[in-house]
């Protein structure tokens, strides 16, 4: 395995930029370290991953992910309006604020509030950025092995691999 390619099995550490089609910047790595991802875990989006296969550090590129291979399509029945009442007290029940529903099946989905009037709130379980192009701009920062652990787990632990697991 060239640990000098993005293949499956190797921690990449990726500074990143993503705009939606507007050119408003949605989120960036800007000034921070850089997003470690374990490739072929499927840790980001599909699209972003399969444009990244086969690069090489310090390679620099933009890459415009489709909302199929993003955060998908919307969905209007992944959308329901509960009672205030359905939250506790104390919880802050406010447009933007994100909760986790169980599925029933014993699986979470988070949730996002996308309205309250008067008693009602409405709660969409579409990722914020599904429906949307993702237009990335990305310069590949490091390619290290994954550890054994990471392996296991799916997921880095951080930039070097050493890092306690959360």
């Amino acid at each position: 395995m060239s640990e000098a390619n993005v293949v499956d099995g190797v921690v990449v550490l990726l500074h990143y930029t993503l705009k939606n089609d507007e050119g408003k910047v949605l989120d960036s790595s800007e000034g921070g370290d850089p997003l470690p991802y374990l490739h072929g875990a499927s840790n980001i989006v599909p699209g972003l991953e399969n444009a990244l296969k086969g690069r090489s550090m310090g390679d620099k590129l933009d890459v415009t992910v489709s909302p199929e291979e993003g955060y998908g399509n919307r969905d209007p029945e992944r959308v329901v309006q509960v009672p205030r009442d359905s939250f506790p007290a104390e919880a802050t029940v406010e447009v933007g604020e994100q909760f986790v529903m169980d599925s029933g099946q014993g699986h979470p989905i988070p949730v996002w509030v996308t309205d309250v009037v008067d008693d009602e709130v409405t709660l969409d379980a579409n990722h914020p950025l599904a429906g949307q192009a993702l237009n990335f701009s990305i310069e590949i920062a490091g390619i290290r092995p994954a550890t054994s652990e990471e392996t296991t787990h799916g997921h880095p632990h951080g930039l070097t691999g050493d890092e306690a697991h959360h």
